[in-house]
């Protein structure tokens, strides 16, 4: 009785965050995942996370992240890819480039002082900053990563991109035109006043409850159809074919204009990212935290800083403006939600669109990319 009380109260509480943060600006400005990872180590503290709920939080961690993958994905326009424009594009090459070249540069910076199986880490950061939160998570589980590990990357990822977030809104203009040009607004489009689906109204209308609830049930099939292949091949290798296949059979569905227009998969995929958010934060127990070495501190912010100059001197290459490099920026280091917010610190409605469309794809590839550089830093 007692596990079911706590597993409805992993259910409910993101309901809870999303209700406050929607209520409560400073809240909001948190952000509901850093909220939820901030309640799980709550209720670790508080011995919720005994070792008797430990199969319940395997359950739902391991639930949560192959249904929310293809939940993100379906929404995804992979055909409006090679629309974005020339320098969007170009930008989220150079992005990408960056953060390749920053995290092996890191890991052969760091590894002597390093925890074990350190490439791993390496792996998660090309996951987390190509992609986003959902990437890691993947990750997380592609690479068997602890979750003390897991745990200490995200908030130290969390701490760093707080500073750098508040880099690129408040003086990261200013700076890059000294580097770049200005942007130049020769195609608006306007959609600053387009809000995304608000998944609690969706919630409350029949007919668009019912066409979520048949995304889900695809989702549901797909990660079945993901379950019985892995069971084809080798141990080893179960959980990247697992990821991979959950990951090719959303961007497959987002293909079908009937699944690509269900209102809320997005937003219902992120619910699941944050019950995931408190399962894994409430199994860390808060002083093993200071164990982890510290070295994955200095590689993330050694990845993150050393990462944007690589991305600025690629672009002036090219001559990207800095508006355009900023909100690539923000969409793969920060993830796509923070695009708008960005947008509106520079004061440029036109680049949202490009934006959110870096971060979708980053979320499609990050788990590939992840792996394949995580498998490479092996080498070193």
């Amino acid at each position: 009785m007692i596990s079911v009380s706590v597993g409805v109260l992993y259910l409910v509480l993101p309901a809870l965050v999303l209700y406050l943060c929607n209520r409560y600006q400073f809240l909001n400005r948190i952000g509901s995942i850093v909220l939820c990872y901030i309640i799980g180590l709550c209720i670790g503290v508080a011995g919720l996370s005994a070792e008797q709920f430990a199969d319940l939080q395997d359950m739902v961690m391991n639930v949560t992240v192959p249904l929310a993958i293809p939940l993100l994905l379906f929404s995804s326009d992979v055909r409006s890819w090679k629309q974005i424009g020339s320098k969007p594009f170009y930008s989220l090459l150079f992005s990408l480039l960056a953060v390749f070249v920053a995290v092996i540069l890191g890991f052969i910076l760091f590894k002597d002082n390093a925890l074990k199986d350190f490439y791993k880490v390496g792996g998660m950061l090309v996951g987390i900053y190509s992609g986003g939160t959902p990437n890691l998570a993947s990750l997380k589980m592609i690479l068997k990563v602890e979750e003390e590990v897991y745990l200490a990357i995200h908030s130290y990822d969390m701490a760093i991109g707080a500073v750098y977030l508040f880099f690129l809104m408040g003086f990261g203009q200013r700076v890059f035109h000294w580097f770049l040009p200005r942007y130049k607004n020769t195609h608006v489009i306007d959609h600053a006043d387009a809000e995304e689906g608000n998944l609690r109204i969706i919630l409350g209308d029949k007919s668009r409850l019912k066409a979520l609830a048949g995304a889900m049930l695809i989702a549901i099939v797909m990660v079945a159809i993901a379950g019985g292949a892995m069971m084809l091949v080798p141990d080893s290798a179960q959980m990247v074919v697992f990821i991979f296949l959950i990951t090719s059979l959303g961007i497959g569905g987002s293909s079908f204009r009937r699944i690509k227009n269900t209102e809320g998969t997005f937003e219902l995929g992120m619910y699941l990212i944050l019950i995931f958010s408190i399962v894994v934060a409430s199994k860390v127990q808060v002083g093993s935290l200071s164990d982890v070495n510290p070295t994955i501190f200095a590689y993330i912010t050694f990845v993150v800083f050393v990462g944007l100059f690589l991305h600025v001197l690629l672009s002036r290459i090219k001559r990207i403006d800095a508006d355009t490099v900023i909100v690539t920026s923000a969409a793969l280091i920060c993830s796509p939600p923070f695009v708008p917010v960005v947008a509106g610190s520079l004061r440029n409605r036109a680049i949202i669109v490009p934006g959110i469309t870096i971060g979708l794809i980053g979320y499609a590839l990050g788990n590939y990319l992840g792996y394949l550089v995580a498998m490479l830093l092996t080498l070193f």
